[in-house]
């Protein structure tokens, strides 16, 4: 009976110890020991015997100079296995699915290869009028929303010479002239977290939106986007489709281990790699 108990409870001392762990995780730093218990609430004689515990298990390590506590090499190797595990496009398989059936939309997933942002996945809603995005298809940088995202996110080293093909070709938005005009685009993008084309989409009577999907290193990932016929989406700002669409990569960044604070869709700033 008592084993039955504990197995439905489960082994208090242990969330307490990992509740340390969490503090110490969101710390983002070494801390000393009163920062540590005032973070997981509790008083310092508590943590500092959880702390010698985990110091002899290797999820944390004390400098001996400074006396401050950071998360130790076992901690790290647990990190690194779980990353290892972590199978992206599966999440993010998942993530659409569930995107499509909050908004019943069509949802597609992009990631990035070498000839651009490419459609690797979309979800078709439930509804007679429907947007079909064909898989595999290569979107351009300017005129899809996906292509947006990963060209505000992405270091322009690495889309510069396509964006310029676009403008020089025509096939950019008729009010995007030079790259100047496409940086202050990109530029909005990123302060608002999210792109969204209501008009001049590369495909005819077609309006998206997509946001960005981080990874761990706080680098784009994929991007999520909302695809339909013009004038049947709701792409206002503050919309319920949008809000889901934020959310919805909000929730797989923080699942692939960004850092995504919860009051807004994109916080990390592209790399100047």
């Amino acid at each position: 009976m008592n084993d039955e108990l504990e197995g439905k409870h489960g082994v208090q001392s242990l969330e307490v110890g990992i509740s340390i762990l969490r503090a110490m995780a969101a710390g983002k730093r070494s801390m000393m020991l009163k920062d540590i218990a005032l973070a997981a609430d509790m008083p310092p004689s508590k943590a500092h015997r959880y702390l010698v515990s985990l110091i002899r298990t290797g999820l944390v390590e004390q400098d001996r100079l400074t006396s401050r506590y950071d998360l130790g090499p076992f901690a790290l190797n647990l990190g690194l296995v779980a990353l290892d595990r972590v199978d992206r496009i599966r999440l993010g398989l998942a993530a659409i699915t569930d995107l499509r059936d909050v908004t019943n939309e069509t949802i597609a997933l992009a990631v990035w290869n070498d000839n651009g942002p490419v459609i690797v996945r979309w979800e078709r809603p439930r509804k007679p009028i429907t947007v079909n995005v064909l898989t595999g298809t290569n979107l351009r940088l300017l005129s899809s929303a996906a292509g947006r995202v990963f060209s505000a996110w992405l270091p322009e080293a690495q889309t510069e010479a396509t964006l310029r093909q676009e403008i020089e070709s025509g096939k950019a938005p008729a009010d995007i002239r030079t790259l100047e005009d496409a940086r202050h685009l990109l530029a909005d993008v990123r302060k608002q977290g999210i792109a969204v084309i209501s008009r001049h989409y590369f495909a005819r009577n077609v309006e998206a939106a997509a946001v960005p999907v981080f990874n761990f290193k706080n680098e784009i990932a994929m991007a999520i986007a909302i695809v339909g016929v013009k004038d049947t989406l709701d792409l206002e700002t503050g919309s319920s489709t949008l809000a889901a669409l934020r959310q919805a990569g909000r929730a797989l960044s923080v699942r692939l281990g960004a850092t995504i604070s919860s009051d807004t869709a994109a916080d990390p700033a592209p790399s100047s790699d």
